[in-house]
């Protein structure tokens, strides 16, 4: 797990850099530029409405892996908007309170089952 840990940091990382790349660069704009290709029926529509998808799954994950409780839910909708600035650092908080077991950190509280 701590391969996998060094990966999601530099995710995370990458990430970071490249949203205040792109807020310095075109602001908070994303809508338009997001939008506007799925509106044109291009590859970067398909790309965005597949990522969007993405997003919506990790977001039903995050929900079911905690029980579909209230705090659950919230997290799962703070993942969709968020996409790996979010679900990145909360994965590697995950595997801390997993203790590294994988079948703990994905299933949550349903690994007890």
């Amino acid at each position: 797990m701590t391969k996998f840990r060094l990966i999601l940091i530099a995710m995370t990382v990458i990430v970071i850099v490249l949203t205040i790349t792109a807020i310095a660069d075109g602001g908070l704009n994303l809508i338009t530029p997001f939008v506007g290709p799925i509106f044109a029926l291009n590859w970067q529509g398909q790309i965005n409405v597949d990522f969007s998808f993405y997003l919506i799954f990790s977001g039903i994950w995050m929900a079911w892996r905690g029980g579909f409780t209230g705090g659950s839910i919230a997290l799962g909708l703070l993942a969709a908007p968020l996409g790996n600035l979010f679900f990145a650092p909360y994965l590697i908080y995950l595997i801390g309170k997993a203790d590294g077991d994988p079948r703990h950190l994905l299933l949550g509280v349903h690994a007890a089952k």
